[in-house]
Order: structure tokens, then sequence, then C-alpha cells
């Protein structure tokens, strides 16, 4: 993490991968270097995948979606969030294709994703499509593989 502060894999548009269970971590990695990178005065756009899609699909259609993809696409660093929690139609994981490799070697993506990237085949239901998001992804990429307990589960609260 002490070397992903310095920041320079954004200015080389590389990626950072946090794979992991729920409640390691990841979210909290990714909005550290988020604000890190907003510190250093470059631009974040944070979306859970789920919204990613949403505003895929509807960006021909609504005025807000399109606004919101035209930040995204011009932001120096996207995270993708919870990648894997939810399986992918072929149409959306098309789309998804098509942002990942539109932003290759021109955008740093932080992803987060709940699943290794031997099960993406799942979630994103066609082994084609994931081997060229994945060979897109991870060609300039840090992965930090996350494990343990979760936080949340470790710290909650009951009621008394």
């Amino acid at each position: 993490m002490l070397r992903l502060c310095d920041m320079t894999w954004v200015e080389q548009a590389f990626n950072v991968c946090f794979l992991g269970p729920p409640g390691v971590g990841k979210t909290h990695l990714a909005l550290a270097l988020s604000v890190r990178t907003l510190d250093l005065g470059y631009s974040v756009a944070f979306e859970t995948l789920d919204n990613l899609m949403k505003y895929l699909k509807t960006e021909d259609i609504s005025t807000a979606s399109k606004r919101k993809m035209k930040y995204i696409r011009k932001a120096t660093l996207v995270v993708v969030d919870k990648v894997g929690f939810m399986p992918l139609s072929p149409s959306e994981a098309n789309l998804f294709f098509g942002l990942v490799s539109a932003m290759s070697e021109k955008t740093s993506l932080i992803i987060t994703s709940n699943k290794g990237f031997d099960e993406w085949a799942d979630f994103l239901g066609d082994a084609t499509i994931t081997t060229a998001i994945l060979d897109r992804l991870i060609h300039h990429c840090e992965i930090i593989n996350m494990t343990g307990n979760s936080y949340r589960l470790e710290h909650r609260k009951s009621i008394t």
C-alpha cells in the first residue's frame, strides 16, 4: 500500500485489483487511494458495478446517465466496486468489456471483487468476454489478494 500511495501508477494508467471475501477492507483501501488521488488534483469516479451497469444501459435515453458516463470516461481514476456480487447478462458483460477496453492504458482502474479471476466467467457468463476483460485489466496491474475474516462480523454489536 505504501508503494501505491506514491500514485505514480495513476500517472502511468496502471490498474489495481483488490480481490477477497466480503469485509476484509477492499472498498476501504480503494477509497483511501481515491482520496489520495483527489488530494493530488486528479479526478476520480467511484461506482459499484451495479450502478455502472444502470448508467451504461440508460445513457442513450437518460440525460443524467449520459452526464454521469461522460464524467466517468474523463476521470483519471475509475473505481468499480463490488465486481462479482451480482451476475451480469450477456449485454451487460459486453458493456463492461467496452468500458474496460476503452480505458485500457489510458485511465487507471481500481476493481474490488469478492471473486478470484478464475471465477469471473461464472458471473460474466462467457469465457471469451472474461478473457478479453482480464487481458486488458491485468496487463498493467497490481493484484492484491486479501484474506481474513469480515471486519463487520467480528465487530458487530448486538442489541442489549
